[in-house]
């Protein structure tokens, strides 16, 4: 029997040149996501690093396509083409320029906004009914967009970050073990801070 369970899926960009920048925070929280599974994501397949393992008493598959943004759309559709899965069981884990710098947003579905990587995975699986974890990026920024998502991180910035892919990283486990309203209703940033304001009226 094929393995059966969510594919996770961070973007990013494979090579040394872009391990720290803004585009590759999906590789990032998968890195972040492995050691917290004990998972080896050493295994070249589907155009992909791959590795499997158990999330509690789920299967998964982790995986950081190496195709680079703009064609990580054809390493899904292997993935979920040799797994045989529907396209709402992945998870894709992404960088967002759209939120504030170190928020996250997760969704049970929607479109690509302006993320090529995820306009190649809609594109390419025919669906955007799939969830995913955003994490943001977004912030002052000079010159061009393309020049922006590969560089790196300020001082100030880089704490967020490494605060948002912790986070991520759990809210991902969370939606395999509980499901996307729970993950939804704890890590989303908005839903977060609502709470909090909630919790102190009382």
């Amino acid at each position: 029997m094929l393995f059966r369970s969510n594919p996770i899926l961070g973007l990013g960009n494979p090579g040394k040149k872009y391990e720290n920048t803004k585009h590759n925070m999906g590789f990032l929280t998968i890195d972040v996501l492995a050691e917290k599974l004990g998972i080896r994501v050493s295994r070249i397949r589907h155009r992909a690093l791959t590795g499997e393992g158990m999330c509690g008493r789920e299967k998964v598959l982790l995986a950081k396509p190496q195709t680079y943004m703009n064609l990580s759309g054809e390493s899904v559709r292997e993935i979920l083409s040799f797994y045989k899965e529907d396209p709402e069981h992945l998870i894709v884990i992404y960088d967002d320029i759209d939120i504030p710098m170190g928020t996250l947003r997760i969704r049970k579905k929607g479109s690509a906004g302006t993320h090529n990587g995820m306009r190649s995975i809609i594109y390419q699986i025919g669906s955007g009914d799939f969830p995913r974890v955003r994490i943001g990026i977004g912030g002052e920024r000079r010159g061009d967009l393309a020049d922006y998502v590969i560089s790196g991180f300020s001082a100030e910035d880089r704490e967020k970050i490494e605060s948002a892919i912790l986070r991520a990283a759990d809210a991902v486990a969370c939606i395999v073990e509980k499901g996307i309203e729970a993950a939804m209703g704890e890590y989303n940033t908005k839903a977060k801070a609502a709470k909090k304001a909630e919790e102190e009226k009382r």
